[in-house]
Protein backbone atom coordinates (compact mmCIF):
# COMPACT_ATOMS: atom_id res chain seq x y z
CA UNK A 1 0.00 0.00 0.00
CA UNK A 2 2.98 2.72 0.64
CA UNK A 3 4.33 1.92 -3.04
CA UNK A 4 0.89 2.93 -4.07
CA UNK A 5 0.29 6.05 -1.83
CA UNK A 6 4.03 6.58 -2.73
CA UNK A 7 3.06 7.01 -6.27
CA UNK A 8 0.00 9.16 -5.90
CA UNK A 9 1.63 11.38 -4.32
CA UNK A 10 4.48 11.69 -6.68
CA UNK A 11 1.99 12.36 -9.58
CA UNK A 12 0.25 14.67 -7.53
CA UNK A 13 3.03 16.63 -6.58
CA UNK A 14 4.54 16.73 -9.97
CA UNK A 15 1.38 17.83 -11.62
CA UNK A 16 0.81 20.60 -8.88
CA UNK A 17 4.31 21.88 -9.17
CA UNK A 18 3.85 24.35 -11.89
CA UNK A 19 0.60 25.86 -10.13
CA UNK A 20 2.20 26.15 -6.59
CA UNK A 21 6.00 26.79 -7.56
CA UNK A 22 5.64 28.54 -10.72
CA UNK A 23 9.38 30.12 -10.28
CA UNK A 24 11.19 26.75 -8.87
CA UNK A 25 8.78 24.89 -11.76
CA UNK A 26 10.47 27.37 -14.62
CA UNK A 27 14.09 27.54 -13.40
CA UNK A 28 14.21 23.50 -13.18
CA UNK A 29 13.59 24.00 -17.65
CA UNK A 30 13.34 20.55 -18.52
CA UNK A 31 9.94 18.82 -19.17
CA UNK A 32 11.83 15.34 -19.43
CA UNK A 33 12.48 15.32 -15.97
CA UNK A 34 9.00 15.81 -14.97
CA UNK A 35 7.64 13.22 -18.20
CA UNK A 36 10.60 10.65 -15.91
CA UNK A 37 8.97 11.12 -12.56
CA UNK A 38 5.68 10.85 -13.81
CA UNK A 39 6.45 8.02 -15.61
CA UNK A 40 7.91 6.28 -11.95
CA UNK A 41 4.37 7.87 -10.42
CA UNK A 42 2.70 5.27 -12.63
CA UNK A 43 4.55 2.30 -11.87
CA UNK A 44 4.51 2.94 -8.11
CA UNK A 45 0.62 3.05 -8.59
CA UNK A 46 0.71 -0.12 -10.46
CA UNK A 47 2.30 -2.47 -8.21
CA UNK A 48 1.46 -0.62 -5.08
CA UNK A 49 -2.21 -1.49 -6.43
CA UNK A 50 -1.46 -4.86 -7.83
CA UNK A 51 -0.06 -5.81 -4.51
CA UNK A 52 -2.04 -4.25 -1.99
CA UNK A 53 -4.31 -6.71 0.35
CA UNK A 54 -8.04 -6.71 -0.83
CA UNK A 55 -9.43 -4.81 2.13
CA UNK A 56 -13.13 -4.39 1.65
CA UNK A 57 -14.59 -1.03 2.45
CA UNK A 58 -18.26 -1.59 0.58
CA UNK A 59 -20.04 -3.75 -1.90
CA UNK A 60 -20.93 -2.59 -5.35
CA UNK A 61 -24.17 -2.94 -6.21
CA UNK A 62 -25.39 -5.85 -8.26
CA UNK A 63 -24.61 -4.94 -12.39
CA UNK A 64 -23.34 -2.01 -11.75
CA UNK A 65 -20.38 -2.89 -13.94
CA UNK A 66 -22.50 -1.74 -16.97
CA UNK A 67 -22.66 1.86 -16.08
CA UNK A 68 -19.19 1.42 -15.47
CA UNK A 69 -18.39 0.38 -19.36
CA UNK A 70 -20.68 3.12 -20.49
CA UNK A 71 -18.41 5.99 -18.24
CA UNK A 72 -15.71 4.61 -19.40
CA UNK A 73 -16.72 4.94 -22.57
CA UNK A 74 -17.61 8.03 -22.19
CA UNK A 75 -14.14 9.28 -20.08
CA UNK A 76 -12.10 7.84 -23.02
CA UNK A 77 -14.33 9.81 -25.83
CA UNK A 78 -13.39 12.96 -23.13
CA UNK A 79 -9.39 11.99 -23.21
CA UNK A 80 -9.74 12.24 -27.11
CA UNK A 81 -11.82 15.49 -27.58
CA UNK A 82 -8.70 17.83 -27.47
CA UNK A 83 -6.86 15.75 -30.25
CA UNK A 84 -10.01 15.75 -32.72
CA UNK A 85 -10.77 19.35 -32.75
CA UNK A 86 -14.51 18.22 -33.05
CA UNK A 87 -17.69 19.97 -32.27
CA UNK A 88 -16.50 19.49 -28.54
CA UNK A 89 -13.22 20.88 -28.97
CA UNK A 90 -13.94 24.57 -28.42
CA UNK A 91 -17.17 23.72 -25.77
CA UNK A 92 -15.36 21.71 -22.62
CA UNK A 93 -12.68 23.37 -20.62
CA UNK A 94 -10.34 20.68 -19.06
CA UNK A 95 -11.70 17.30 -21.43
CA UNK A 96 -8.95 15.33 -20.58
CA UNK A 97 -9.63 16.13 -16.59
CA UNK A 98 -13.36 15.52 -17.03
CA UNK A 99 -12.40 12.43 -18.55
CA UNK A 100 -10.12 11.14 -15.85
CA UNK A 101 -12.58 11.95 -13.51
CA UNK A 102 -14.86 9.94 -15.10
CA UNK A 103 -12.68 7.22 -15.03
CA UNK A 104 -12.15 7.49 -11.39
CA UNK A 105 -16.05 7.27 -10.26
CA UNK A 106 -16.60 4.44 -12.55
CA UNK A 107 -13.64 2.60 -11.29
CA UNK A 108 -15.18 3.39 -7.95
CA UNK A 109 -18.36 2.21 -8.80
CA UNK A 110 -16.70 -1.28 -9.07
CA UNK A 111 -14.18 -1.28 -6.73
CA UNK A 112 -14.89 -1.29 -2.59
CA UNK A 113 -11.93 -1.94 -2.03
CA UNK A 114 -9.25 0.43 0.51
CA UNK A 115 -6.38 0.14 -2.11
CA UNK A 116 -9.08 1.18 -5.12
CA UNK A 117 -10.68 4.43 -2.84
CA UNK A 118 -6.80 5.44 -2.63
CA UNK A 119 -6.29 5.32 -6.55
CA UNK A 120 -9.15 6.00 -8.15
CA UNK A 121 -10.39 8.31 -5.21
CA UNK A 122 -6.78 9.90 -4.99
CA UNK A 123 -6.76 10.72 -8.96
CA UNK A 124 -10.26 11.62 -8.99
CA UNK A 125 -9.90 14.26 -6.60
CA UNK A 126 -6.21 15.51 -8.17
CA UNK A 127 -8.00 16.00 -11.34
CA UNK A 128 -10.71 17.84 -9.93
CA UNK A 129 -8.10 20.04 -7.72
CA UNK A 130 -5.98 20.63 -10.77
CA UNK A 131 -9.03 21.88 -12.64
CA UNK A 132 -9.42 24.55 -10.00
CA UNK A 133 -5.45 25.08 -9.64
CA UNK A 134 -5.62 25.56 -13.92
CA UNK A 135 -8.77 28.39 -13.89
CA UNK A 136 -7.37 30.18 -11.05
CA UNK A 137 -4.60 30.61 -13.13
CA UNK A 138 -5.37 31.27 -16.59
CA UNK A 139 -8.61 32.46 -18.05
CA UNK A 140 -10.68 30.24 -20.77
CA UNK A 141 -10.49 31.64 -24.07
CA UNK A 142 -13.03 28.61 -25.91
CA UNK A 143 -11.26 27.20 -29.47
CA UNK A 144 -13.35 27.10 -32.47
CA UNK A 145 -13.87 23.22 -33.73
CA UNK A 146 -11.36 22.75 -36.24
CA UNK A 147 -12.48 19.30 -37.83
CA UNK A 148 -15.95 19.75 -37.11
CA UNK A 149 -17.83 16.46 -37.87
CA UNK A 150 -14.94 14.39 -39.08
CA UNK A 151 -13.28 15.09 -35.98
CA UNK A 152 -15.88 13.92 -33.87
CA UNK A 153 -16.44 10.92 -36.07
CA UNK A 154 -12.31 10.30 -35.54
CA UNK A 155 -12.65 10.64 -32.00
CA UNK A 156 -15.45 7.76 -32.02
CA UNK A 157 -13.85 5.36 -34.11
CA UNK A 158 -10.41 5.67 -32.07
CA UNK A 159 -12.97 5.66 -28.58
CA UNK A 160 -14.23 1.87 -29.79
CA UNK A 161 -10.57 0.93 -30.71
CA UNK A 162 -8.73 2.09 -27.66
CA UNK A 163 -12.04 0.90 -25.61
CA UNK A 164 -11.80 -2.45 -26.99
CA UNK A 165 -8.03 -2.74 -26.29
CA UNK A 166 -8.73 -1.95 -22.63
CA UNK A 167 -10.99 -4.15 -22.17
CA UNK A 168 -9.01 -7.29 -23.80
CA UNK A 169 -6.20 -5.82 -20.99
CA UNK A 170 -8.75 -6.60 -18.51
CA UNK A 171 -10.07 -9.99 -19.44
CA UNK A 172 -6.29 -11.03 -19.54
CA UNK A 173 -5.61 -9.71 -16.37
CA UNK A 174 -8.86 -11.92 -15.46
CA UNK A 175 -11.04 -8.88 -14.97
CA UNK A 176 -14.05 -9.35 -17.30
CA UNK A 177 -15.88 -5.93 -18.03
CA UNK A 178 -18.89 -7.37 -19.59
CA UNK A 179 -20.22 -9.65 -16.23
CA UNK A 180 -22.34 -6.75 -15.26
CA UNK A 181 -21.24 -7.61 -11.38
CA UNK A 182 -17.88 -8.50 -9.82
CA UNK A 183 -17.03 -10.31 -6.57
Amino acid sequence: MSLLILGLAIWVFAHVFKHLLPGPRAALGDKGLIALLLLGAIVLMVIGYRGAAINPVYTPFPGIGHLNNLLMFIALYLFGVSGSRGLLYGKIRHPMLWGTTLWAVAHLLVNGDQASLILFGGIGLWALMQMVLINRSTAWVPAKAGRGISGDIRNTIGTVLIFGVITGIHSWLGYNPFLGTYG
